[in-house]
């Protein structure tokens, strides 16, 4: 896996990232909205967000003193091609394996 992919994945790992995102997929928010329905300290949300900042799922913007977030969306589409093309690669695997016991089996050489 790429690097990118790595922190994209352990960004999605944690329930309360994958809420803020869910959030994000609405429109922008400011920081303190979107820490607002977690039973958290806002410095506790803030860590979330930075490991979303590092996975570069979302982008901040500042306005004076206020701080927006907005969700972006390449890295999930990123991960989803990744996912699609090793889903691809192992169902063919697996359906090659089961029509070669189904063969097997019909030739009665499968122990």
């Amino acid at each position: 896996m790429q690097p990118d992919l790595d922190q994209t994945l352990m960004a999605l790992a944690d329930p309360t990232r994958r809420a803020i995102l869910a959030r994000l997929s609405l429109g922008e928010a400011r920081v303190t909205e979107v820490a607002a329905p977690f039973a958290m300290s806002l410095a506790a949300v803030s860590k979330h967000i930075h490991v979303l900042e590092k996975a570069r799922l979302l982008k901040r913007r500042r306005s004076g003193r206020e701080h927006f977030l907005t969700l972006d969306p390449a890295p999930l589409d990123a991960a989803a091609q990744w996912m699609a093309a090793e889903r691809a690669l192992w169902t063919g695997r697996l359906d090659a394996l089961d029509a070669l016991l189904k063969t097997q089996d019909r030739k009665g050489t499968v122990p």
